[in-house]
């Protein structure tokens, strides 16, 4: 039974490892990164209820 020729194997691992580097940072170069987003705040709108003026009593049950 013949063996596996391993000997080219560093050499194809090496240059899978390159090529594929080189790929990722040729897709990673046409998005724009912000460099520092802003954040926007949006008013909150304050609803007025009936219940936020009166004041209540809670009452415990009975025991």
């Amino acid at each position: 039974m013949p063996q596996l020729d391993t000997s080219t194997w560093f050499t194809v691992i090496s240059s899978m490892m390159i090529t594929l580097f080189i790929i990722f940072q040729l897709k990673i170069l046409n998005h724009q990164i912000l460099i520092k987003p802003q954040t926007t705040f949006l008013e909150q709108t304050k609803y007025n209820t009936p219940w936020e003026e009166k004041w209540t009593k809670t009452y415990l049950p009975l025991s």
